[in-house]
C-alpha cells in the first residue's frame, strides 16, 4: 500500500541551522498492516508523516501510494487518500460546529461540493450508527458544538472523521499524547477497533513503548532520521519494553532513550 524509497530531507539549508531529518529511509507497508513508530525526540517520525502527507516534498527519493507516485502531489490532492490525526484534539475538528456538521465536511473530503441541502436523512443515521459504535453517547449529541467536548471525546471524533470515507491510508501521529492516561487507553482501543474493523492500512507514531508493542502488527524504531529496528509477527508478540530499551541502546550506539520515552 505504501513505498517509501530512498527518502531525503534536509531543514534550513545552507544556514547555521541545517539539519539532516531524514536520511535514505525505505520502507514497505502492504495493505492492512498496522505499524506502531517509536524513536527519541528528533529521531524523523513526524517528519516522516508529514512526508507522506504533503506538507514537506523530500529533496529525494519516491513516495508511493497503492501504485500511485504521489512525491510531488499537493497536500491537498492527497486528501481524498489520507485519514489523520493529530497530537492536538483541537486540530481535527472545527470548535464552532456540531458534531453532525465536522461529520459532512470528512463525508465530502475529495468529493465535488454543491448547494445541495447539506446533510441528508440518509447521511444523519450513518452518522448515528457510526457514532454509536464509539459508545460515548455522542449520537444522542448530534447537534452539539464540537468545542463543548472533552479533549478524548473530540479525539475520537477527529478518529471517526479520519476514517469515514476508508482512506488508503490511516496516519496518527502521537494522537493520545495529550490525553490522560485512562482516557488515552480508551481512544487506542477506539483506534484498534476501527482499524481491525475496516482493516485500514495504518502508521501510527508514538513515544509509549508499551503502546508499540501492544498495537499493532509490526514495530518500527527511528534514530537519527533513519530506521535501526523493524519487527513483526510473532517477535513482536514477544517483545517487551526491556528488551525495546536494549534494542535502542545497542542501535543508537550506546545513546539512551530520552526522558519521554522512558516515562511514558
Amino acid at each position: 500500500m505504501l513505498t517509501l524509497d530512498n527518502i531525503y530531507k534536509t531543514f534550513n539549508k545552507n544556514t547555521a541551522n541545517e539539519k539532516l531529518a531524514i536520511c535514505g529511509l525505505s520502507m514497505h507497508l502492504n495493505r492492512g498492516d498496522f505499524v506502531t513508530v517509536i524513536g527519541g525526540n528528533g529521531a524523523g517520525k513526524s517528519t516522516v508523516l508529514n512526508l507522506i502527507a504533503g506538507v514537506y516534498t523530500p529533496d529525494r527519493g519516491n513516495i508511493i501510494l497503492d501504485g500511485e507516485t504521489i512525491t510531488n502531489l499537493p497536500e491537498y490532492k492527497r486528501a481524498k487518500y489520507l485519514g489523520r490525526v493529530f497530537q492536538d484534539p483541537m486540530m481535527g475538528t472545527a470548535a464552532n460546529m456540531e458534531i453532525q456538521e465536522n461529520l459532512a465536511l470528512a463525508y465530502r473530503r475529495g468529493k465535488r461540493r454543491g448547494l445541495k441541502w447539506g446533510i441528508t436523512r440518509d447521511e444523519k443515521q450513518l452518522y448515528m450508527e457510526k457514532l454509536k459504535d464509539l459508545n460515548l453517547g455522542l449520537e444522542n449529541r448530534m447537534s452539539t458544538k464540537v468545542g463543548l467536548l472533552s479533549g478524548g471525546q473530540r479525539q475520537a471524533l477527529t478518529l471517526l472523521m479520519a476514517t469515514l470515507q476508508q482512506p488508503k491510508l490511516l496516519l496518527l501521529d502521537e494522537h493520545t499524547a495529550a490525553l490522560d492516561p485512562k482516557t488515552a487507553e480508551r481512544v487506542l482501543e477506539l483506534t484498534q477497533h476501527v482499524v481491525t474493523a475496516n482493516c485500514l492500512t495504518t502508521l501510527m507514531v508514538t513515544h509509549n513503548m508499551k503502546h508499540a508493542i501492544q498495537y499493532g502488527n509490526r514495530l518500527i524504531m527511528m534514530y537519527d532520521g533513519n530506521i535501526i529496528f523493524d519487527i513483526s509477527g510473532e517477535e513482536k508478540k514477544k517483545l517487551s519494553v526491556a528488551d525495546l530499551l536494549q534494542k535502542f541502546e545497542s542501535a543508537s550506539k550506546g545513546e539512551f532513550a530520552n526522558d519521554r520515552m522512558l516515562l511514558s
